[in-house]
């Protein structure tokens, strides 16, 4: 039946017309939650019971997009497994997880890592830190003209300038 079906698709002349939608922002903004998080945290699920006709009925809260209050929603199991299904990531793709090397605070050996990314993959692996670069403030201008000042020199201030004044 598999082979049938694959001969008659196979067979076919194929005319594909497709269009960019964009630039792949509104996919991102979709996508990315599932990549630090699951679909749906327990917390969501409000009930799980058997329905009067025999299929069993999920409830969990949900929130619609733009919106701050949360709603309520039941479906069939099925449906809630369907539905479910369709946050899973595709095989390859894995979750961001903070723990681990990549941890902020772990105490890894960065060149003990280097070695075995290098030995494992039988690849360089280089980890290149920079600075972010420093803001640069424009020089500081004359109040009257607006022409820039230079700097000429640093005056310390006089002595009983700096002493304390006795108030009492």
């Amino acid at each position: 039946m598999a082979d049938q079906a694959r001969e008659a698709v196979g067979n076919k002349d194929w005319i594909v017309h497709s269009q960019a939608v964009g630039d792949g922002r509104q996919a991102l903004r979709y996508l990315a939650p599932y990549v630090y998080r699951v679909a749906i945290s327990n917390r969501r699920l409000v009930q799980c019971e058997s329905g009067p006709d025999g299929l069993g009925r999920v409830t969990f809260t949900y929130r619609k997009s733009g919106s701050q209050r949360w709603r309520a929603m039941t479906v069939t199991a099925e449906e809630f497994i369907r539905r479910f299904l369709q946050h899973v990531l595709p095989r390859g793709l894995q979750k961001v997880r903070h723990f681990g090397f990549a941890h902020p605070r772990t105490n890894v050996d960065h060149a003990w890592l280097e070695m075995l990314v290098t030995v494992t993959l039988n690849s360089v692996y280089v980890l290149v830190v920079a600075a972010p670069a420093w803001p640069v403030s424009p020089p500081p201008t004359c109040p009257t003209c607006g022409g820039a000042l230079t700097y000429q020199g640093f005056l310390a201030a006089s002595q009983e300038r700096c002493m304390p004044t006795d108030t009492s």
